[in-house]
């Protein structure tokens, strides 16, 4: 399984989550194997300026990712990562590592689209 998270610096496990992802400056992929971490990837996000509605699912899409997780996304979001048929999971706080932990142990499960979105149209 692949799970990207929207992060706000490139330091692995280390990095801290963001609240938004489609205007974090990277992303981390991990590949996980039985709960266990087998690779982990940093990447720019280019979209990070700007971006137009579908862009960033699909470009965690052509990542490979299985599972979204980010502090918070719109409602847009939530659904274009559905039909692309990515898990998008909300609540990321703290580094990678400890909403790593947070998503495998069930304490993170889904996504619940943030209040932020209905003002912003997202």
């Amino acid at each position: 399984m692949r799970i990207a998270f929207s992060v706000e610096n490139n330091n692995g496990l280390n990095s801290q989550t963001s609240h938004h992802f489609g205007r974090c400056p990277y992303f981390i992929l991990i590949d996980v194997e039985n709960d266990q971490v087998k690779n982990v990837t940093g990447i720019t996000n280019p979209f990070f300026a700007a971006h137009g509605p579908g862009q960033v699912p699909n470009f965690i899409r052509q990542q490979g990712a299985d599972v979204m997780l980010s502090g918070g996304m719109g409602g847009r979001a939530v659904q274009f990562f559905e039909q692309l048929e990515i898990k998008p999971v909300t609540g990321a706080a703290g580094t990678v590592q400890d909403t790593l932990n947070r998503y495998l142990s069930g304490e993170l499960t889904g996504a619940k689209p943030c209040a932020e979105s209905q003002k912003h149209h997202h």
